[in-house]
């Protein structure tokens, strides 16, 4: 004989508590809004028919229904009649509390989703004329945001900082840099929740050069206005690299050289150091001539920014193109707009009276 098989009614309260949780766990904000929506209606017209004129006005009904819902509860107002009573104890207050909590989760949910999301670079960024840097280096990466962030205290407009990885790593900086974690480089829609087209600065600093070559071919073409700055262990690429890219600014490492200098000419790797550092010391920075200045020569600059600044001039880059560098130039060279000079001093100099320079 066959068993006959027993199924749930459809009806029943554990079929429906199953289906609303089923439900309701996946509403969407369009339905928790129609669904306030349709319980504020329904309230106002079982009140209304309550004889509850007092709850009904347009103000008074919001004001006591978000109280109400919300479970504050402030008393100043409150149903009269037994009708009103029963509904408020048996409809208004129950279902209020239950669209409050969804609206509560919801809200939770969202937070806890967004800032999963930055946790593991997977947000779409909203930001421009920040500075990108690309790849991972453990500690090296996590001194240059260090030296990053301490060197952006002294700028006026304080850039983001934004740092685009493929390893399978979580923000190391939460809360003071923006993070991205993508799959490649030279992907379009990876890279774009980087905002690379609207980058101020590129750093491209990967263990890989062939790696940072393709990548800096790659943000070239994406943003060729971009200031550019990649780093490479081999020598030899930088010439590869500044024959199809030559406004690319190529860092090789200096650490052998640095080494060799300091035998000959001991402390010059502290020395280095000390320039490149701005935790303590002198340090080295730039600036712009900017375009009304008139003309100067290197003797006018040079004893200017000694005298007025207590600052050393200690070379230019004519129009602003570094492969040009021209260090410990002749007094009577003649400086223009546009011209990129270098300086040491304790910190950065602003607003330097350039016409006061001439005198």
């Amino acid at each position: 004989m066959r068993k006959q098989e027993t199924t749930q009614p459809i009806g029943s309260w554990s079929y429906i508590r199953k289906l609303m949780v089923q439900y309701f766990s996946e509403s969407r904000w369009y339905t928790i809004i129609v669904l306030t929506l349709v319980y504020g209606l329904t309230s106002f017209a079982l009140l209304m028919a309550a004889g509850e004129t007092a709850l009904t006005s347009e103000v008074e009904f919001i004001y006591w229904l978000a109280v109400t819902a919300s479970t504050v509860g402030y008393g100043d107002l409150s149903p009269v009649t037994t009708t009103g009573k029963v509904i408020v104890a048996l409809y208004v207050i129950p279902v209020g509390l239950s669209i409050f909590a969804m609206v509560i989760g919801r809200v939770a949910a969202w937070v806890s989703d967004q800032w999963q999301k930055g946790l593991t670079g997977m947000k779409n960024l909203h930001v421009k004329n920040h500075i990108l840097v690309i790849g991972w280096n453990e500690q090296k990466t996590l001194l240059l945001l260090d030296l990053l962030l301490k060197e952006r205290e002294d700028l006026a407009d304080k850039p983001d900082i934004v740092l685009c990885v493929k390893a399978d790593i979580t923000n190391p900086l939460p809360g003071q840099i923006e993070f991205v974690h993508v799959e490649s480089f030279n992907k379009d829609p990876d890279m774009d929740r980087a905002c690379i087209a609207d980058a101020g600065v590129i750093l491209i600093d990967n263990p890989q050069d062939d790696v940072t070559l393709t990548t800096a071919l790659y943000c070239t073409n994406r943003n060729p206005n971009a200031h550019q700055v990649a780093y490479f262990t081999d020598d030899s690429l930088v010439s590869l690299l500044q024959t199809h890219c030559p406004n690319v600014e190529c860092t090789p490492s200096v650490a052998v050289e640095m080494l060799a200098k300091s035998v000959f000419d001991p402390g010059s790797s502290m020395l280095h150091h000390d320039l490149l550092s701005v935790d303590a010391g002198q340090a080295q920075f730039s600036v712009a001539l900017p375009d009304n200045c008139a003309s100067l020569t290197v003797g006018d600059v040079f004893i200017g920014l000694k005298q007025q600044y207590d600052a050393i001039f200690i070379g230019y880059a004519p129009g602003g193109i570094y492969q040009k560098m021209v260090v410990n130039p002749d007094f009577n060279d003649t400086l223009s707009p546009k011209d990129t000079l270098f300086y040491i001093a304790g910190s950065r100099i602003y607003n330097i009276d350039w016409a006061k320079l001439a005198q």
